[in-house]
């Protein structure tokens, strides 16, 4: 199928290495390409590998708009229509025929093609474009596909493209026990992209979130006029989002050139015109679509804001969303090679040539960073639950894994072992996240799959709106004509094919907006806090507040549809949410709707109550006067494992026992109890004593030292005062009581001449007693646990130090033998 040489477009780099890609391929079934941008791998390859199967070639894109870009293009060398030769598909939208032989499809579209025919009967070859960019969808397409050529398809063909040489990776997983896969390298001819550094003046801000500072969007619109002053040819802008493309053209509404926004959100027919040159100058602004697989012609300028908007999720609170983060060196340097497709180009960047080397080298895969729930479902509908057994590029990350299963089994999509069930392989048919797809299944019935349908497009088209109330925003999108409301009725459609067929029913619009909203997240049902008017609890328990100025202010009940948290902010932002009712919001979330008794350890106190609660909402609370002792047991338990043991009342035998407990076990170990502090809130809680308390005041009332005592085990509690003495006598008769502070050194202080007689230090806990011997004005004169070694070493120096200073004292050469005594010697006696 590939056009001869010398047909225009098709003498391009990556046509010199066809023949080694074919033998490759022919030879071992897989194989990687690494082709940089702008070298005809997206084009020339689908169509050379068409030339030599008997059936179609799949070639899978991460982008929609790469998709209709990549058809068209080769269509057009070959002369034909798209629909033809050369078709594609993409969620809702298919052109094809009998006739086709390469058929261009999403990765999305393809991951679901494997799950309906793994087999992928009348296909030949599975061609995956742009894997550099570890999109998940790319992830689960290379790893079903190379399942099913390892188990049903040996005849299958896989091919992995990637724009960067980092490509052991992809050799190893495609070559598995064989052996890494042949890797081909195109090698590009590019012409020379000059850098242009240009960052704002004064600094601008870092993102945070969402947010992009004013002045950078200021500064970049400044930058596009320099270059259509400075250079020829087109610019390509780099930015964020769909938002910021908006905010630049209208900073740029008076140059003398087209303005032409590439992104997502906008229907096929602007996309295209983004792509075709026109009579004028062109000002293309786009997001990352335009990094890779798509060509805009015409291009000469590129000019990066540097930014790049990429999935983050929030495990513990469930909270996933898009934040804008600083584009990788290997994002810039794929972007500023679209300037040198058609000849020298260059490229204004917005930071500093040394700000460029601190860039992290390339993006985080998608796996590593996003919300794994559909992942999940789809692994679990693939029957490789935990996906240990497929060829993944990376493992998916064991917290956010974690939470993505306890969220398909609340959904009832897995059983207990990650199991798919029926319930949820009708979720995973609905090709949208499986939180939306449960409530387009569950919300259907309730309101109508036409409106159900409605609302969740909404969400899942990522349709721009202009208010944070979705009720306001879905009226609005009905009634408008524009490309985004076009979409929206699309992918409208399309869910609505996707369940069984359900009348409209008589609730309001708004009723039915909340009602799905809160199917599609019933943890984020949320109440508005007492004596507030924009910050409100949800179910989950966190907290959210709604922007100033939201026209959703004061509203007593939410059903939260999308939200997100700003690093460092405790609460999450409410970004689209629906007013509703207390009844909408306990139907909704009925999975969450409890009533019963509540004991816990709360403000202090075990507090006992009969609580109606929506998870983590309180609706009602009534004191319950008898609550079950087990419960409070392990309220009190709690209290002491939050609060400490600071509860209790230590009186000073109390903390001596501890210490000298403490002493034993250190020394002497098991059966003596452990008495640290995370032991004992444990084993405290178990005696009878405390987990008879039923508050505070009965935990104050405890006899600490009794307790302490009945943890003692009986076979050694009789040899407490033996081993671990409170008091030790020493050669004068004197009882003085051992300091058990540092549990691990049990220490005398005793004045050196009340131990002369002593040969060796007595042994406590297991070890010599170390001594602090003091002088007879009690200052200390040495330490030691070697009682005989110090009256053989150390005596000497301090006698003769002693001496001098407490001369009616006794201090014999010989003190082992020595007569021990509390007083001076009487005047005039012997020295």
């Amino acid at each position: 199928m590939l056009p001869p040489p010398g047909s225009p477009g098709t003498d391009l780099p990556v046509r010199d290495v066809l023949p080694a890609l074919t033998g490759a391929l022919s030879g071992s079934g897989v194989a990687v390409l690494v082709a940089p941008p702008g070298t005809g791998k997206t084009t020339l390859v689908p169509l050379a590998l068409a030339g030599r199967l008997p059936a179609r070639v799949l070639v899978a894109e991460p982008r929609r708009v790469a998709v209709r870009a990549a058809a068209r293009r080769m269509a057009a060398l070959l002369g034909e229509p798209v629909g033809r030769s050369v078709g594609y598909s993409v969620r809702g939208d298919r052109r094809c025929s009998g006739a086709t032989r390469v058929e261009v499809v999403t990765t999305g579209l393809l991951v679901r093609r494997l799950q309906s025919d793994p087999e992928l009967a009348g296909t030949s070859a599975v061609v995956l474009d742009e894997c550099h960019e570890r999109q998940l969808d790319t992830d689960l397409a290379l790893a079903f596909a190379l399942d099913v050529r390892g188990a049903l398809r040996p005849d299958l063909e896989v091919l992995a493209m990637s724009a960067t040489a980092q490509a052991g990776r992809l050799a190893a997983l495609l070559g598995g026990d064989a052996g890494p896969a042949p890797v081909v390298e195109a090698t590009g001819t590019l012409h020379p992209v000059r850098p242009v550094w240009c960052p704002p003046a004064p600094p601008v801000a870092p993102p945070l979130g969402n947010r992009v500072d004013p002045r950078l969007l200021d500064a970049v619109a400044g930058t596009v006029e320099r270059a259509l002053a400075e250079a020829e040819g087109d610019v390509l802008v780099f930015l964020p989002g769909a938002a910021e493309i908006a905010r630049v053209a209208g900073r740029l509404s008076g140059v003398a050139a087209d303005l032409r926004p590439l992104h997502g959100r906008l229907p096929a027919a602007e996309q295209d015109a983004a792509l075709t040159a026109g009579p004028r100058r062109r000002v293309v602004l786009a997001t990352d679509v335009a990094e890779t697989s798509l060509t805009v012609p015409g291009v000469r300028v590129v000019v990066d804001a540097g930014l790049a908007r990429v999935p983050r999720v929030d495990v513990a609170r469930g909270l996933g969303t898009l934040v804008t983060v600083r584009a990788s060196r290997a994002a810039a340097t794929q972007r500023a090679g679209r300037a040198g497709r058609e000849g020298p180009g260059r490229v204004y960047r917005l930071w500093s040539a040394a700000e460029h080397d601190r860039l992290p080298a390339a993006p985080e895969p998608e796996i590593a960073v996003a919300d794994l729930t559909g992942l999940a479902l789809e692994l679990a509908c693939w029957g490789a639950p935990d996906g240990r057994d497929l060829a993944l590029p990376d493992p998916p990350p064991e917290a956010a894994f974690t939470a993505a299963r306890g969220t398909l089994r609340q959904l009832e999509a897995v059983d207990d072992d990650g199991r798919v069930t029926p319930r949820g392989r009708a979720l995973a048919a609905a090709g949208t996240h499986p939180r939306l797809a449960r409530a387009l299944v569950d919300g259907a019935p309730l309101v109508g799959r036409r409106r159900a349908a409605e609302v969740l497009a909404l969400l899942s088209a990522d349709v721009p709106t202009p208010s944070d109330d979705l009720g306001t925003a879905w009226r609005a999108v009905r009634a408008g004509s524009t490309g985004a409301t076009a979409r929206w009725r699309e992918e409208t459609g399309r869910l609505a094919r996707s369940v069984p067929d359900a009348p409209r029913t008589d609730l309001t619009d708004d009723v039915a907006a909340g009602l799905v909203v809160g199917l599609a997240h019933p943890e984020w049902l949320a109440r508005r806090r007492p004596g507030t008017e924009r910050t409100y609890l949800l179910a989950g328990g966190t907290g959210a507040e709604l922007a100033p100025g939201s026209a959703l202010t004061g509203v007593e009940w939410l059903a939260v549809a999308a939200a997100d948290r700003a690093p460092g902010r405790r609460d999450a932002r409410v970004r689209a949410a629906v007013a509703i009712d207390q009844g909408t919001a306990l139907e909704a979330g009925a999975g969450g709707h409890t009533d019963g008794p509540e004991v816990a350890w709360r403000d202090g106190d075990v507090r006992a109550a009969r609580v109606e609660r929506l998870g983590a909402i309180v609706l009602t609370e009534r004191p319950l006067p008898d609550p079950d002792p087990v419960a409070v047991a392990a309220a009190v338990a709690e209290g002491l494992r939050r609060e400490g043991l600071g509860l209790l009342r230590w009186t000073p035998a109390a903390t001596a026992l501890r210490a000298r407990l403490a002493a034993a076990r250190e020394g002497l170990g098991d059966p003596w109890p452990a008495v640290d502090d995370a032991s004992l809130r444990v084993t405290l809680a178990g005696l009878p004593a405390v987990s008879a308390a039923r508050c505070r005041a009965d935990l104050a009332a405890v006899d600490v030292t009794a307790a302490l005592s009945g943890l003692v085990p009986w076979q050694v509690a009789g040899r407490l005062d033996e081993l671990v003495p409170e008091r030790i006598e020493v050669p004068t008769g004197s009882r003085i009581r051992v300091d058990y502070a540092d549990p691990e050194v049990p220490t005398l202080s005793v004045r050196v001449q009340e131990v002369f007689g002593w040969a060796d230090a007595p042994v406590v806990a297991g070890r010599p007693l170390r001594l602090q011997l003091l002088s007879p004005a009690a200052r200390v004169v040495a330490t030691t646990a070697d009682l005989a070694g110090f009256w053989v070493s150390g005596y000497p120096a301090v006698r003769r130090e002693l001496r001098g200073r407490y001369p009616r004292h006794p201090w014999p050469e010989d003190p082992a033998s020595g007569a021990p005594t509390r007083r001076a010697k009487p005047r005039g006696g012997p020295g």
